[in-house]
Parts: C-alpha cells; sequence; structure tokens
C-alpha cells in the first residue's frame, strides 16, 4: 500500500518557473502589488478623462498608454510573463495570440473598407429587383 503514498514533491521536482515556496503558498506579496498597481491604473484612467490638466484631444493617447501599462502589470504579476530562458514558451504563446488577434482585427478593417467596391451599384440593385 505504501507504493500509493505521494510524498511532497522536491525541489528538483518542480519546473523552473514554479515560483511557489517550500509550504505550497504563491508569492502573495507580488500579486498584491499587481492587484495595487492595476487599481491604480484604473482609477487613473477614470480621473483622467474627467481632469481638465489634460489636452482634451490627447485624452485618447493617454488612456492607451494607461492600457498598455495595465496589460505589462497583468503580463509580468500575475501571468509571471518574463524574458528569462525557462519562459520561452509563454512568450512564444503570447506573441502567437498577439499575432492571431492582429490578423483578427486586420483582415475584418480590411473586408469592412471594401464591401463598397466589392458590391454593386445602386442602380444595377434597382434594375434587378424590376
Amino acid at each position: 500500500m505504501s507504493e500509493f503514498i505521494r510524498e511532497p514533491p522536491h525541489r528538483a521536482d518542480r519546473a523552473p518557473s514554479d515560483r511557489r515556496s517550500e509550504e505550497g503558498e504563491g508569492d502573495l506579496r507580488g500579486y498584491l502589488i499587481g492587484l495595487g498597481l492595476a487599481v491604480a491604473l484604473t482609477v487613473a484612467s477614470f480621473l483622467m478623462v474627467r481632469s481638465p490638466l489634460i489636452w482634451a484631444p490627447a485624452i485618447p493617447i493617454a488612456l492607451a498608454v494607461l492600457a498598455i501599462a495595465q496589460m505589462g502589470v497583468h503580463l509580468v504579476f500575475f501571468l509571471h510573463i518574463t524574458t528569462s530562458p525557462d519562459n520561452l514558451n509563454n512568450v512564444l504563446a503570447l506573441a502567437f495570440g498577439v499575432l492571431i488577434v492582429f490578423l483578427v482585427i486586420a483582415g475584418s478593417l480590411w473586408i469592412m473598407d471594401h464591401l463598397n467596391h466589392n458590391m454593386l451599384p445602386m442602380d444595377r440593385i434597382m434594375q434587378m429587383q424590376r
């Protein structure tokens, strides 16, 4: 019966990117820092829209900068995407996902831009309905 009892994993049995401590708890401090930064960036974006300190045409650019910073916080603190060599598969998966999203958005915009070009002129449509 002793062969069915699992012993706790040893340090060598863990993946290099596993940041859990010996007790099996996650890095709570890192998650709390990430949460604080994410909340601060979210509040900053809401306050920035109402603030008279920012020139009105620059608000979309400032929101984009805050959104990119928010994505960076999530990638580093919650998804643990780093530039370390043991994290290469995660970085490649993220890059592939970004590529797919870019292709879907670019293809959708291209299709919407060329809709009028590929449709029949209105007078031809009216002649076909008679």
